[in-house]
């Protein structure tokens, strides 16, 4: 399992109208084979982490290629600098 994270900062009171954006980023990085899940945390001080669960590191390194161009062509006016993305092994994880 492997992890792919995108992060990015937002500008302060802008988590509605990126929240309404980043919907349309789900079948972009959901098409991706291996896809096995996608969450989007936006955190007090407006940082936005996008992360994605893939089979292969290739993968994850794929749905950060799709996911940066999306952010780059959609989400600009509502981004602070640029986003930073990586991708690596799961190394811990747990389900109910």
């Amino acid at each position: 399992m492997y992890a792919a994270i995108r992060q990015f900062k937002a500008k302060p009171g802008s988590a509605d109208a990126l929240a309404e954006q980043i919907k349309g980023a789900i079948s972009i990085i959901s098409e991706v084979s291996g896809f096995m899940g996608y969450y989007v945390v936006y955190a007090p001080d407006d940082t936005v982490t996008a992360i994605s669960v893939f089979n292969t590191v290739a993968e994850a390194q794929e749905s950060n290629r799709r996911a940066l161009a999306f952010i780059e062509e959609n989400l600009g006016p509502l981004v602070i600098g640029q986003p930073t993305a990586t991708a690596g092994p799961v190394i811990v994880h747990s389900l109910p």
